[in-house]
């Protein structure tokens, strides 16, 4: 199947040109969203494979990424097989606790006050590794439902004008928030549709990064050009992103991400059913259930993430330490400091510093000594005097940039 823009490439200087710290930035959130949910979310699934070549009008990657930039769809529903394979030890549960310890939910305080299991800040965490089915629904910018469909479970997150709600149907527990406190919830946002991913990873498009149409397919029944994205530089994780663009709204239908070191995709969103009907009004009605527990979303237990709040002059760079965004284009790393927090040592952390060292490489270099963590996309350098460094960039991409740093 031939590309329909063979060698011809797009970048953003042909179209607004957003600022180079903010590119830089976006290239650092684009790895780390897919980590952190979803990072959310995807392994290509026999379910979602592509069928057909349809015959569609030739267009330009430019003209197919404006037409995803035109997108207005307002009422949909379908359902969604999201994969992600980013090579996370087994760790028996423990990742799960881990990431949501760090966003405040079940498991960050422990006891009675360990919060509730449909907050959707730690819930949907789950999507970080493995397969999952989702069902999704929207009725204009007030209505929308996203289900993740268990074994003989379920769990919903609603939002119905003013309100938000989360359903545990295997705990029957509800967390329930209004549109003010969800805004300070980011992780009720995380992506989990082919949609979301794709305006993270076209906030990374410049002049370093190769843009194409590669043709056709037909995912859900409906015909969709093929965008494919890939860094030019050498050292980035990134090998590639394939987004199915649906040929008349010009909605990503599907999102595809393949490593630099080939296998399975690390993330694959799909659409295995899509309706752009209005959904039935009830899709969006919610009770809690007889008996349910509900929690209040400011009846959440104070955890030093859910306490942080954004400095009047520096955000997430002063409260990191000073957060940096080195190098350029998709070989950018985000760097901090710690304060000299690095990874307990055996005398300082007995059995705790073995065990997370255990999961990665250790380096040395004139920056010292440190670990490297690695997943299939993003890898992180923690040095023994509390530097960090990460990006979707490789090992040593992560040592020359702690050398460069000294």
């Amino acid at each position: 199947m031939a590309p329909i823009d063979s060698d011809d490439s797009t970048t953003a200087g042909q179209g607004a040109e957003p600022r180079a710290g903010r590119r830089r930035a976006a290239r650092y959130v684009v790895p780390v969203a897919v980590m952190g949910v979803a990072a959310a979310t995807i392994g290509l699934v026999p379910a979602l494979a592509d069928s057909g070549d349809p015959d569609l009008p030739e267009v330009t990657a430019q003209q197919l990424i404006e037409k995803i930039a035109r997108s207005d769809v307002q009422q949909l529903s379908g359902t969604v097989r999201i994969s992600t394979d980013l090579g996370l030890p087994d760790l028996g549960g423990l990742e799960s606790g881990l990431m949501s310890g760090m966003s405040g939910g079940p498991g960050a305080g422990g006891g009675d006050d360990e919060g509730s299991s449909a907050d959707p800040s730690a819930k949907l965490t789950e999507l970080v590794t493995g397969t999952h089915t989702l069902r999704v629904a929207a009725d204009g910018p007030d209505r929308q439902k996203l289900s993740l469909l268990e074994d003989a479970a379920e769990y919903s997150l609603i939002h119905d004008g003013k309100d938000v709600w989360g359903y545990d149907s295997k705990s029957n527990e509800v967390y329930h928030s209004t549109t003010q406190d969800g805004a300070e919830r980011p992780a009720e946002k995380a992506p989990a549709t082919p949609k979301d991913f794709t305006e993270q990873a076209l906030k990374a498009v410049d002049d370093t990064t190769s843009v194409t149409v590669d043709g056709t397919a037909q995912v859900a029944g409906r015909d969709a050009y093929r965008l494919v994205i890939k860094p030019r530089q050498s050292g980035s994780t990134v090998g590639a992103i394939s987004v199915a663009v649906d040929a008349k709204t010009g909605m990503p239908l599907k999102f595809t991400l393949t490593p630099s070191g080939g296998g399975a995709a690390v993330v694959d969103a799909g659409f295995t059913r899509v309706s752009f009907s209005k959904p039935d009004a009830s899709t969006f009605d919610f009770t809690p259930p007889k008996g349910a527990k509900v929690t209040e979303g400011d009846e959440m237990p104070e955890t030093p993430e859910r306490k942080q709040k954004p400095k009047s002059d520096g955000g997430l760079a002063e409260e990191l330490g000073g957060l940096k965004v080195v190098g350029e284009g998709w070989n950018a790393i985000a760097a901090f400091d710690t304060g000299g927090q690095g990874l307990p040592t055996a005398s300082a952390g007995g059995d705790l510093g073995g065990f997370l060292g255990s999961f990665g490489d250790q380096v040395k270099g004139d920056f010292g000594s440190g670990t490297v963590f690695k997943t299939r996309l993003v890898n992180a350098l923690i040095t023994d005097d509390g530097k960090v460094y990460a990006g979707a960039v490789t090992k040593d991409a992560l040592v020359k940039a702690a050398e460069a740093a000294k």
